[in-house]
Parts: C-alpha cells; structure tokens; sequence
C-alpha cells in the first residue's frame, strides 16, 4: 500500500508540474494554412512618411496589412526595409494590432512581422481567438509558414467542448 500511495504522491506532484508549466506556455494552431510569405504585401492607411536615410516608412491612421489569407491591422505600422533597400525586412505594428488569418484572430498592443522568416511576435496583453474558444497570455509567436503558435506569460485558456 505504501508504494501505490508512493506512486499516487509522484503522479499528482507530476501532474502538478505539467499544469504550472502548460500554464506559463501554450502551443496552438494559426489560421488552419500555411501562408506563403513570399506573396506581394499591401499596406493602405491615412498618412505616409518615408525616411530614406534609415531606411524606414510610417504608415498611420487605419493601417491595414494584407498577405494572402492574413490580414494585420494597427493605429500605426512602420516598415523597415533591408539594407539594400528593395524589400520589406520587418513590420513593427502597435496601437491596437489585430492579425487575422481564416477563422482565427489575435489581439495585442504591439507585433512585429519578420517577413523572410514569416514569424509575427505579438506582445503585450495578447487575446487569441479560434471559434469560440480563446486563450489570453503576454507573448505569442506565430508562425505563418507552418500555421503553428506559441502563447507564453501565464496563458489562460477557455475551451468550448463539442461540435455542432
């Protein structure tokens, strides 16, 4: 009897571990596709202004982004270029960024889209929805390449079991 209490002790301590450590990281799917990331990217907002000596542009005012199925809307985007100046190396969204991909959304303060990797890095206060389940947390990294996530920063996670 002790060794099966023994045992019962080690897999509630185990399990224990496993729950403190799902709730500090979380790996999801994003947008049921994997996004070509060498599609052409749209950018429509108010305001422009382009600094050649940095090499950067700043969209303002109802930016929104659009890649294929993806979609990236903020209060502002800043675009920095690669050094030669003839691609898009990142976008550095903030005010209110949404990224859309199919049926999934995610919500955060701020996100950066590293185009030739096709990763986005959503921080601060992050929101994902997927139907009607949602899962909160203070980092999430998308990767639009394979379709696959990584929430982190104390997830909280609501599931809707079933089906219709």
């Amino acid at each position: 009897m002790a060794f099966t209490l023994r045992n019962l002790g080690l897999t509630v301590a185990l399990a224990a571990a496993a729950s403190a450590a799902l709730a500090q990281e979380a790996q999801i799917a994003f947008g049921e596709l994997d996004q070509d990331t060498t599609l052409p990217v749209e950018v429509s907002s108010e305001t422009l202004s382009v600094n050649n000596a940095d090499g950067t542009a700043l969209f303002s005012g109802g930016v929104v982004v659009t890649q294929g199925e993806m979609k990236l809307a903020a209060a502002e985007v800043r675009v920095k270029y690669t050094p030669e100046k003839n691609e898009i190396e990142e976008l550095i969204a903030s005010g209110g960024v949404v990224v859309t991909n199919l049926g999934d959304a995610a919500e955060a303060k701020e996100a950066v889209y590293t185009i030739d990797s096709g990763q986005i890095v959503m921080t601060g206060d992050v929101l994902l929805t997927q139907g009607p389940s949602v899962m909160a947390g203070q980092k999430l990294t998308i990767n639009l390449k394979d379709g696959t996530g990584l929430m982190e920063g104390r997830v909280t996670t609501t599931f809707v079991p079933g089906g219709n």
